[in-house]
């Protein structure tokens, strides 16, 4: 018997959708290998449709609930929950927690909004996936990881002092609006006195 029978309701991390802008799905497949619940902004429904992917839940204005009765009965069991344009990221988060998902993918939010996701990363292990990068938060001040030889983000507060520490020394440094460094095959260990976003590219 093959072990996602094992996997319990939500333990999966969702996958909330709120833009397809740059995404192929290609850069999403991997993230819908164990059937996750699926939430998606009224604005990508045609696009997401069009790769197949089942919808669990429409994040939507009234508006386009009544434009749109007939997805209810061609996607079922697909539901709409009532949101507005500027309200869909905060609306599907608090939806997702209220039914116990304990993690979730954002898709097509821009992680240089991540500081934004404070009280909800206290709650919940939220990823940010671009059209070729995926990025991860380090909440603990401290993190190590085996890499390829890569390009790597940090993303955090400006400011917040880095410290970073591989194969080719030591370095100290205050986070700028993008810091991007080569790190080389091995392991680098990074920490910070703050929570950080660490971006790997995926392409």
């Amino acid at each position: 018997m093959s072990s996602h029978h094992f996997v319990k309701e939500q333990q999966e991390p969702a996958v909330l959708i709120l833009d397809t802008q740059g995404i192929s799905f290609d850069s999403i497949s991997p993230l819908l290998e164990w059937v996750p619940t699926v939430l998606v902004a009224e604005n990508c429904v045609d696009q997401v449709l069009s790769w197949g992917i089942k919808i669990d839940v429409v994040l939507a204005s009234e508006d386009f609930q009544k434009a749109n009765l007939n997805l209810l009965e061609e996607q079922y069991p697909l539901r709409f929950y009532t949101s507005s344009t500027d309200n869909f990221l905060g609306d599907g988060l608090h939806y997702l927690m209220a039914s116990n998902h304990q993690a979730a993918h954002l898709v097509g939010f821009p992680h240089e909004k991540a500081l934004e996701l404070g009280l909800f990363l206290e709650e919940m292990d939220l990823t940010i996936q671009e059209a070729e990068w995926k990025f991860y938060p380090v909440k603990g001040g401290k993190f190590k990881k085996w890499f390829r030889s890569s390009e790597i983000e940090i993303f955090g507060q400006e400011g917040l002092p880095v410290e970073l520490e591989n194969e080719n020394g030591k370095l100290i440094l205050p986070l700028t609006y993008v810091t991007i460094l080569e790190v080389p095959e091995g392991f680098t260990e990074i920490q910070a006195p703050g929570v950080f976003w660490i971006g790997e590219r995926t392409t």
